[in-house]
């Protein structure tokens, strides 16, 4: 097996599953063994029963559906402010110089410690958890898209300046489909990391949504029903993740060839 190598989809998918197989066992011999008590952690089959019992009795697919919701409504609302900025910094550098000092500054600040402060600007409502998705968002998206945009090929500007392109057809007709599909790998990367957010926007304030039940669940010790939240929560993850991965492969298929 030879560094770089790809494999085939059949032996990419049973190894993947493979993975998720062990890691099941090894929680399953833990938790039956006895080596871990059911207060800490709860088996697979006290997981499995809880997370019925939490959609059959307690319709938590609602509570889903407004996490889904949030992290959704956050990540648009940070995408359609951040790409245009992003493209902006990237292909005229006054406007890098100018923003990217402050960008640079405020991606690293975490969203979570904004909460006290959209709370009292937002209340407890959705805004205020919209706008903690969009925080830990925009400013990733921000310079990820600048530095793609910034990396675009010489020659294929100038080449189109050769042609008679201007400035504004440069970037409609040159860097922006020369990027757009790390653009959208940007928006991929960046909405799994949404998902971190919303959990911590829900919080505090929250009486609906995934990780409302956590915490709820956290104070009656129900390791099953966390556990079963955090399974959810990655689930919703890997689809959109996957549903994301093949739409730009369909998209961008020109990148593939």
């Amino acid at each position: 097996m030879r560094p770089l190598e790809p494999i085939g989809t059949l032996l990419r998918i049973v190894l993947g599953i493979s993975f998720f197989v062990l890691f099941v066992g090894f929680w399953a011999w833990l938790t039956f063994s006895g080596h871990v008590a059911p207060l800490f952690l709860a088996n697979p089959l006290k997981m499995l029963a809880d997370g019925w019992d939490l959609l059959v009795r307690e319709n938590f697919l609602l509570d889903i559906l407004i996490t889904v919701w949030r992290v959704v409504g956050g990540f648009l609302l940070a995408a359609v402010v951040a790409v245009p900025l992003g493209i902006l910094m990237g292909a005229w550098k006054p406007v890098e110089a100018l923003l990217e000092p402050f960008v640079s500054f405020a991606r690293y600040l975490p969203a979570s410690a904004f909460l006290p402060l959209l709370i009292l600007w937002a209340g407890t409502g959705e805004l205020e958890k919209l706008l903690v998705i969009f925080l830990g968002s925009v400013f990733q998206i921000i310079l990820m898209v600048a530095v793609f945009v910034g990396n675009t090929r010489r020659d294929l500007v100038e080449a189109a300046y050769t042609l008679g392109a201007g400035n504004t057809s440069i970037v409609k007709r040159v860097i922006i489909p020369a990027n757009a599909p790390d653009i959208a790998e940007t928006l991929r990367l960046v909405l799994g990391w949404a998902w971190t957010y919303v959990i911590v926007a829900e919080l505090i304030g929250a009486s609906s949504g995934i990780g409302n039940m956590i915490i709820f669940s956290q104070s009656k010790l129900a390791t099953g029903r966390i556990i079963f939240g955090i399974i959810v929560i990655g689930l919703i993850g890997l689809v959109s993740d996957t549903v994301f991965k093949l739409l730009n492969r369909r998209l961008f298929a020109w990148r593939l060839a």
